[in-house]
């Protein structure tokens, strides 16, 4: 019989508003017995049913629904889930690109469990212990759907840790090479799929890049670079590129990218990205593009106001270095930064830079990494693409 849990009705009403998750003080009872990463059945104080999910007491995110109907959950209702991954997919990720997200968690119905495709590779991430214990099904699931040469499980996200589990990383299937190469709108790139951030790459930027291709010209500047697929994107419109980061082996790879391209103006500077910045405007230095697409600097609530400075350091910075109709392409990945004030984070650095700031476009993660419009976690990534006057 199906162990069952009962949720207190703020809970209960999050849940039936279409938010996927139930937090560790709004359980009010559980079956006895019930192991971490079991399906349980959770119903209200009243006992009515409000759906099915994933259980685990060892988290402040208690439980994560699945469905809200009485139906089973097997391995042909997870293989339905993945279809549907997949057909959305198909749509949104161009043809001729060799890689993309294929399962976004909660987005496609998956709690806990993160797909990305390196052409014939796929790597995986198990954030939860119900995808955990069930992880030989979904390497059998992967390899029927999507039918890879080898899959990757790079579970060295500390996140793991919360629900219990351990980092770690190890071939699922197949032998998975240290590199391998991909195609995103026409260009290719190097992935390292054992050591690359995330799962290997920043595949969430697709369609920004395809979009600051179009402002590409004069001269660029890619701060915070990594592996310098922006740069790259933007490397036929420009005259002259020069992309930043601190760290020196992204630049290695941003150079054998540009190599792999054909392309020579891109140069490369290992540095303290702020220190640069900061020296760069006190220098009057000017550039006709300026990309800003840092690491996340408000990672939790306790950090938002340091996260804040440090936007609108950068922010600042750029806008000063631009003439006037300067193209700024400006990210922030942290969620907990929303896109509201983001933009009164702009709006700050331009005030206190003296510049007026047009929106030409906003902007979010790319299509293969879905927002569940009842689950705002899951919309992180925001864009804004301003010209400066």
């Amino acid at each position: 019989m199906q162990a069952t849990i009962k949720i207190a009705k703020k809970g209960a009403k999050r849940l039936r508003g279409g938010h996927p998750w139930a937090f560790r003080g709004e359980i009010l009872d559980v079956s006895p017995g019930v192991e971490a990463g079991a399906i349980v059945r959770a119903v209200d104080e009243q006992g009515f049913l409000i759906g099915q999910g994933y259980f685990n007491a060892n988290t402040l995110i208690t439980f994560r629904l699945i469905t809200r109907h009485d139906t089973p959950i097997d391995r042909a209702y997870w293989s339905g889930r993945l279809a549907l991954a997949a057909a959305l997919r198909s749509r949104v990720i161009p043809a001729g690109d060799t890689a993309g997200r294929l399962v976004h968690a909660e987005a496609d119905g998956i709690p806990g469990l993160i797909v990305d495709r390196y052409d014939r590779l796929l790597v995986v991430q198990t954030l939860t212990a119900g995808i955990e214990r069930e992880l030989p099904m979904w390497v059998d699931l992967l390899r029927e759907h999507f039918a890879p040469d080898a899959i990757l499980a790079r579970n060295d996200q500390k996140t793991r840790e919360l629900e219990g589990l351990t980092q770690e990383k190890k071939a699922l299937h197949g032998e998975v090479p240290e590199g391998i190469v991909v195609v995103e709108n026409g260009l290719r790139f190097w992935v390292d799929p054992w050591n690359g951030q995330k799962t290997g790459a920043f595949l969430d930027q697709r369609e920004n890049r395809v979009a600051a291709k179009a402002y590409a010209q004069g001269r660029v500047l890619d701060a915070f670079c990594y592996q310098g697929w922006f740069a790259v994107n933007c490397g036929r419109g420009a005259d002259r590129i020069l992309a930043l980061d601190g760290s020196a082996p992204a630049l290695e790879m941003v150079r054998k990218n540009a190599e792999l391209n054909g392309l020579t103006h891109i140069d490369t500077v290992h540095t303290n990205v702020f220190d640069y910045l900061y020296a760069a405007d006190k220098a009057k230095e000017r550039f006709d593009l300026i990309l800003l697409d840092p690491p996340a600097f408000a990672k939790s609530k306790t950090t938002i106001d340091s996260g804040i400075r440090g936007y609108k350091e950068i922010n600042l910075r750029a806008m000063r270095m631009l003439p006037e109709g300067g193209i700024l392409v400006t990210s922030s990945c942290s969620f907990h930064l929303s896109e509201e004030r983001f933009l009164a984070v702009i709006d700050e650095a331009a005030r206190d830079g003296g510049r007026q700031v047009q929106i030409l476009e906003k902007r979010t993660q790319g299509r293969d990494h879905p927002i569940l419009l009842t689950h705002p976690e899951s919309y992180y990534l925001k864009c804004f693409i301003l010209r400066v006057l």
